[in-house]
């Protein structure tokens, strides 16, 4: 008997130590699931990512942050990218249900992501 405990600790202990958990990795980068907006910091859908989900106001983290060389949008409603130019005064770009762009003419210009229209921003 003692033979077969010792055997299934080692069997349950190698179990344990294969399961992590989800916080002790870090996140992949994913391509955009559905209802996702995501940033790429390569063109062509390559680098780091970072994927918004609407609704609401989210700030882009680093490193995508002023550098979305690309993007994709499988969101369902239209999202606004932000650029902000200085204290009281944005940007905003349309991005629709199904836009795209391999090298994106914003890359360096991502700040926030909302699914409002911005009213107190200028197109840009």
């Amino acid at each position: 008997m003692p033979r077969r405990t010792a055997a299934l600790a080692v069997v349950i202990a190698a179990t344990l130590l294969s399961i992590a958990p989800a916080s002790a990795a870090p996140a992949p980068d994913r391509a955009a699931g559905l209802g996702d907006v995501c940033f790429y910091t390569e063109p062509g859908y390559a680098g780091a990512s970072w994927c918004y989900r609407p609704p609401g106001y989210a700030d882009v983290p680093a490193p995508v942050h002023d550098n979305a060389a690309s993007f994709e949008s499988n969101a369902d409603v239209t999202v606004y990218a932000i650029d902000w130019v200085r204290p009281g005064e944005c940007l905003y770009r349309t991005i629709w249900t199904g836009d795209r762009s391999t090298n994106w003419e914003w890359r360096n210009k991502l700040d926030a992501v909302q699914s409002v229209e911005p009213t107190d921003c200028q197109r840009g």
